[in-house]
């Protein structure tokens, strides 16, 4: 029987996460589901999850990302991948100039999607005045 529920990341990856991740007015960096995670015009381009990073990119990077030893696309619970996410190889972990290059694609590639428009609450009403 396996154990469900999301492990918090080591105090090292989080340090690394925060170090690794530009600090421009630009980027939000705010946690989701309890992990830290960074944003571009709401749209997520990296986190960690569990004892992982992962990174959001572009197909033709994924391509190139799948390649690398033990790189894998992110399936946060068995079955259910998130097509545009990939995991950080241990390797690049410890390769900081080679991670702040994926992780410049990856923010590349979040940069030319759409913002992401904040859901309005659903208990919100509209009043028109007369």
């Amino acid at each position: 029987m396996t154990d469900s529920k999301w492990q918090k990341p080591s105090e090292k990856l989080v340090k690394l996460f925060e170090n690794i991740v530009p600090k421009t007015a630009d980027i939000e960096r705010r946690k989701m589901f309890g992990l830290p995670c960074a944003f571009k015009n709401g749209n997520m381009f990296t986190g960690l999850h569990n004892e992982n990073m992962i990174l959001r990119l572009s197909e033709s990077d994924r391509k190139v990302f799948l390649k690398l030893d033990q790189a894998r696309q992110f399936e946060p619970m068995p079955g259910r991948p998130m097509k545009e996410y990939v995991v950080v190889p241990p390797s690049l972990l410890n390769n900081i100039m080679q991670l702040e290059d994926w992780i410049k694609k990856s923010l590349t590639y979040v940069s030319g999607l759409p913002p992401k428009v904040k859901k309005r609450d659903s208990h919100a009403r509209i009043t028109k005045h007369e």
